[in-house]
Formats: structure tokens, sequence, C-alpha cells
């Protein structure tokens, strides 16, 4: 009978045979319908340039505890290798006929990107359905108990399809968070005779430093008997959100939180984006937006026809923030933040602050690199000042470039932040985005901007 190990690499390697039995269909489908061009030699150079991608790049959609936002993020990325890969191949061997409409070329990528995550999601409900039926299952044992271990219970116990089956915890004393839910198998020195008489997979550890001995001792065991032991640091109890392990040279050290950002693969992909669809806007529908504005401003109000604020951006960095004006000229525009029905504002200011035309100009600072097109809003100068000593970790949002929209605001956080609490529900959206960061993250939350820009926002005023 084949160990979990064994069962774990078999739904590796049936997500790799769905991948490209799915890619192979899509391509002949594409080269029936004369979307995709005929190259010679096609299936084995694509076939090569998917080994590549999944020996450097494996997929992930078969772990036990891999969110379906996870399955889409990695599927877009080995889209990207595949595609670029098998481009640049066929295209260095010469062994392709020409392509004359290039145009094509995003479309297949989008298509394909698509094609590969249903791919991986449909292999990954096969896989949990398997697992439901206690095949590849893990067998679990704690060692201690506390905080820590009843969380990683809840994470594993409550989605079965996981495989992960607890049998129970060994610890010197009865541990109450425990007492409905899982057995106490015995004392810590109990540990080896039941292992010597019952089959476990993985070992989780929560042992305290007090016991070094006994965890040396059961380490070596386990690495003797190939058990997978893993030791859960006890930070769970003051730390509550996604952290990440570094190596400073052979330490491994815990950071605060995982920043998706911090990698340049999703630094690039996001800068490309934006530059992307700032040039595109800014070359086309923006000059038309520019007059319509400038004529309605000019009409309402004597003064210029961009309003320019200074306020803080990545890092900290103060930086220009370009908007159409929609108030007279006032010397509280910098210190006072616009409300429902604030005198400053004119008609048509009232308009293009109601409709959100009045943030288009931001585009320019999505250009120059100063801002992003999803990602916490810009705060002026005085509410950093002022919210940095109020909010905890307020200043946590300026590890990402600020956004034109972001998480906070499709979720119902902005506008007039009256009260204390609104500005912290703010904050924490924010954060949230930062260690949550995808693309598709992005895309999710620019159709919900688009979906809230069709219908009247009230707290856009």
């Amino acid at each position: 009978m084949p160990t979990f190990s064994d069962t774990e690499s078999l739904w590796r390697w049936l997500v790799a045979l769905v991948d490209l039995i799915v890619i192979y269909l899509f391509y002949w489908g594409g080269m029936a319908v004369g979307f995709i061009p005929m190259i010679q030699g096609w299936y084995v150079w694509l076939g090569i340039c998917y080994v590549l991608v999944f020996v450097f790049y494996p997929p992930m959609a078969h772990l036990p505890l891999t969110k379906a936002a996870q399955v889409a993020n990695h599927s877009l990325w080995s889209s990207v290798l595949l595609f670029l890969l098998y481009v640049i191949t066929v295209y260095s061997a010469r062994v392709y006929e020409p392509i004359e409409r290039l145009w094509y070329l995003p479309i297949i990528w989008i298509a394909l990107a698509l094609a590969i995550f249903l791919s991986r999601m449909g292999t990954r409900g096969i896989i949990r359905r398997f697992r439901t039926y206690g095949i590849s299952n893990r067998r679990v044992l704690f060692v201690g108990a506390g905080h820590n271990l009843r969380y990683l219970y809840d994470e594993m116990s409550e989605n079965p399809t996981t495989g992960f089956r607890i049998k129970g915890y060994f610890d010197e004393s009865v541990d109450n968070q425990f007492t409905d839910v899982l057995p106490r198998l015995g004392a810590i020195a109990d540990i080896e005779p039941y292992l010597k008489k019952q089959p476990v997979d993985i070992i989780f550890c929560n042992l305290t430093s007090r016991h070094n001995k006994e965890i040396l001792e059961l380490m070596n065991y386990c690495e003797n008997h190939l058990i997978r032991f893993y030791s859960v640091p006890n930070v769970r109890n003051y730390v509550h959100h996604v952290m990440q392990v570094e190596m400073l040279g052979n330490m491994p050290v815990l950071s605060l939180r995982e920043e998706p950002l911090n990698q340049p693969v999703n630094r690039v992909m996001k800068r490309a984006f934006d530059i992307l669809v700032s040039l595109l806007f800014l070359c086309t529908v923006f000059p038309f937006i520019y007059i319509f504005c400038a004529i309605g401003i000019k009409l309402s109000s004597k003064g210029p026809v961009f309003f320019k604020q200074r306020r803080t951006g990545i890092r900290g960095e103060e930086f220009t923030c370009y908007k159409f004006r929609s108030m007279h000229l006032n010397d509280q525009a910098d210190v006072l933040q616009a409300t429902k029905n604030d005198p400053r504002k004119f008609p048509f200011g009232d308009f293009i602050r109601k409709t959100n035309i009045d943030e288009t100009p931001q585009f320019i600072n999505v250009l120059r690199g100063e801002m992003s097109i999803v990602g916490p809003r810009p705060h002026m100068l005085k509410h950093t000042e002022e919210y940095s000593q109020l909010v905890d970790k307020y200043m946590v949002r300026h590890w990402a470039k600020p956004g034109i929209t972001g998480w906070a605001q499709v979720n119902g956080a902005r506008g007039e932040t009256e009260h204390l609490w609104q500005m912290k529900e703010r904050i924490e959206k924010d954060v949230w985005y930062i260690e949550n960061y995808s693309f598709m993250l992005d895309m999710q939350i620019i159709i919900l901007t688009i979906k809230t820009l069709l219908k009247r926002d009230e707290h856009a005023y």
C-alpha cells in the first residue's frame, strides 16, 4: 500500500498530466479554428517548455491547505512562464510560421491562463474528493498543547478534504481546549512507545525550550522512522496574521508579515500593468475628460484646472497628487477633509467628485511611478501625521504604492472619516491588501470599482 508521501507525489504528477492534456487540447483547438499558427513539431516544443516550467515552478493545486486564490495566482504565473518560454523557443529555433496579427498573442495568453486555472481547480476538486474517502490521508499527532495547536487543529479539521486525520495529543497534563474535540494520549514520555505501535505520518510539536532534551530525542526518532517533524513556534499567542520565515546566514528568523509585493516578479507584473493601462488611458480617453472638466471648472470658479496636493506615498515619501479641482480656492485644502455638504465645493465640482471623474488625473501619478492603479488610497500629510499617532499599524499601509482605488474603497471604507473607528477599519483593509496581494486580487478590485462607478455611491462626495 502506498504511503501518503507516495500518493502526494502521484497527485502532483496527476496535476501535471491533466495540465498537459488541457494545454494540448487548447493548442490543437486553436490551430483547428485558425487562431493559433501551425508550427512544425509544436507538440515537442510545447511539452519541453511545460516540463521546464513544472521543474522550476511546480504546481501547488494538490497541496492540502492551498486556497483557490493561491491556485489562481500560481496558474497565472505558470501560464506567463509557459507562454513566454514557448514563444521565445520557437522563434529562436526558427520553426514557426510568421504571425501577422500580433494582437492575437495577449488573447491567446489570457485564454491559456484561464485553461490552466480551470484545469488545476478541476484536478484539485478530484484530489479533495479522494481525500474525503480516506485516500492519501495524513495521520497526525500533536505534541504539547495550547492556543497554537488548537488553532492548527481548527485549520486542519474544519475541512475534511485536506486529508489530515489528527489522532490526539501528548502533554504533561490535560488541556481544556481539546477536552471535547481531541483525546490526550499520554505524557511526553509516552510518545515513543506509542509511535512503535501506531503508524504516524506527521508530528507537530509545540513544546517550549525547557523540554529541549525531549524535543531533540523526538526529532531524531522521527528522522530515523520517516516521520515528518514540524516545530510550531509560540508566536501565535501574540501575532495573528501570516508570517514569513527568512534565513540570515544559517539562522532562521520570522518576519512580521509576508508581503507578496516584495517578490520581484510581482513588482514587475504590477508595474507593467500600471504602465500599460495608464498610458492607454492617458492617450485615448483622458484628453476628452480633460477638455470637458477644464470647461466646467473654468466656468464655475477662478483658478487652475488641476488641484495639486502633497500626499504620503510608498515608504512614507511625499509626492504631488493630481486631481481635477472641485472646490473654490481656499486656505484649508491641505488640512480639512471634504464633507458631504462642504460649502467650498461648486456644483460642477460636486458632480465630478460624485462620479469620481476628479480622480482621473492620478493616472499621471501612476505613469510616473508615484502611484499604482490599485493600492491604499494616499492621504494628505496632515492625516498621516495625526492618524499615525492614533491608529495602530497606520504606517504599514505605506509599504505599498498608494492607488487610485483599493480594497478598502470597494468594501465601503471610503469617504469622510468622521469617527476614529472609520479610519481604523480602512487601515485594517489596507494592511490586509498588502499581506494578500495578487494580480488576480487587483483584477477583482478593478472589476468591483467599475461596478461601484456604475451606481451612485453615497460615500462619494
